[in-house]
């Protein structure tokens, strides 16, 4: 059996905050062997590390996501098919989700602060379900041929969510996160552009009113599957802001 102080001691650090997001020491003073007359300092409370590998797996299937809703828009015809693979990819985020929640419920220390992991868990979840949401009316709505500004959209969410993924790994390692969060920014403003264009030439070139209801609104959720990437690189931003 190991014995003396190498035994017992525990690098620790606190950071003074009262939320949690620190790392607690616990102190012991023994009263005999080896030890006798020291402090002895260890981390009473270890802080939950999990929750990056949480984050970054959300975002892998972001990415999943993404490439399906292209590759249904790729041919003329849409791949309605396409749309139960989206439903099952946006599952398993509502699952992931649901688990970092858990697990902070169950979480005294915490590497960010807990109204952090719960806006990037829940804004990482709502870039899946606008994905969900376009691949649902492109089926429902027996979209045929398409449209202007569809690829376009969803070469641009794709984008977005590479971006997402390595603005999360730049979180984790505290470096570089910046400058993801200002490419999804960027790609956020092309995506507002394109949309402006493409629901332009929806009115000017269609005539029938239920082609245009039906293509305004799936054009609608692809570009608000960008404005959510937008809010994920908004919380990342609150997050350096505070511990940059």
């Amino acid at each position: 059996m190991t014995t003396g102080c190498a035994a017992i001691v525990r690098t620790a650090t606190c950071n003074g905050r009262v939320n949690g997001s620190g790392t607690i020491l616990g102190f012991w003073a023994p009263t005999d062997g080896a030890c006798r007359g020291r402090t002895v300092a260890w981390r009473l409370i270890p802080r939950e590390e999990k929750f990056f590998n949480d984050f970054q797996a959300l975002a892998d299937e972001l990415k999943i996501g993404a490439a399906l809703l292209e590759s249904m828009l790729q041919p003329d015809h849409p791949v309605w098919d396409k749309a139960d693979e989206i439903k099952e990819v946006e599952h398993k985020c509502d699952f992931l989700t649901h688990g970092i929640i858990q697990r902070l419920n169950r979480t005294f220390v915490t590497p960010l602060d807990r109204e952090d992991i719960h806006a990037l868990a829940r804004s990482l979840d709502d870039v899946m379900d606008s994905i969900d949401d376009a691949a649902t009316l492109i089926r429902l709505y027996r979209l045929e041929n398409v449209r202007f500004g569809a690829r376009e959209l969803t070469q641009i969410i794709t984008s977005c969510t590479h971006q997402v993924r390595l603005a999360l790994d730049a979180l984790e390692h505290q470096k570089g996160m910046l400058g993801h969060a200002v490419e999804i920014n960027r790609l956020e403003n092309e995506a507002d552009r394109i949309h402006q264009q493409a629901v332009s030439r929806l009115f000017d070139d269609e005539r029938d009113p239920l082609t245009v209801i039906k293509w305004k609104e799936t054009l609608d959720f692809l570009e608000d599957a960008t404005d959510r990437c937008e809010d994920v690189a908004n919380v990342l931003e609150g997050v350096m802001v505070k511990h940059g």
